[in-house]
């Protein structure tokens, strides 16, 4: 069986009906909170300068959502000090058939081996503890656990991939 390939293409207003029935499924939910509020800082979020926004696809079939964004730029500064041009993800699945079939680890390697390879000297992400799932999928793409950090959604662990 061959490996899938995966796109990942900006998002634009043309996507905002998509990402909120994404963001009202039980599955995303669980992790991301009130779809609304999500909702609103993800539509919010497509003019700041200092985010990227892509929907992700595998064969043509778009599935979930991936943002990369400059950390230095946050108002909060939870994860301390950074190299310049760090990059910090967030991404879910929004397909829950999609959901435990080795596409999120796959996607997120995928994604984060371009932003490496484009200079980004070091990537993090922060799921909570309690995620898993999250968890174990950025280990499989690559990252390491680094730290417990306090943010302003709760308790966080920092995971950072360099390579």
């Amino acid at each position: 069986m061959a490996p899938h390939v995966y796109s990942f293409r900006r998002m634009s207003t043309a996507d905002l009906p998509l990402i909120r029935s994404w963001l009202a499924a039980s599955h995303v939910a669980a992790w991301w909170g009130d779809p609304d509020e999500q909702f609103e800082l993800i539509r919010e979020d497509l003019d700041q300068p200092a985010i990227n926004q892509f929907i992700v696809a595998s064969e043509e079939r778009l599935f979930g959502y991936i943002q990369s964004y400059d950390p230095a730029a946050c108002p909060v500064q939870p994860f301390g000090t950074q190299p310049a041009r760090t990059r910090g993800i967030d991404q879910f699945i929004g397909e829950p058939d999609m959901i435990a079939r080795g596409h999120g680890s796959a996607f997120i390697r995928t994604f984060i081996t371009r932003l490496l390879a484009d200079g980004t000297p070091r990537v993090l992400t922060d799921p909570a503890p309690a995620n898993t799932r999250a968890v174990h999928a950025y280990r499989k793409a690559g990252f390491q656990p680094d730290r417990l950090v306090d943010t302003p959604d709760g308790l966080a662990l920092l995971m950072v991939c360099t390579s």
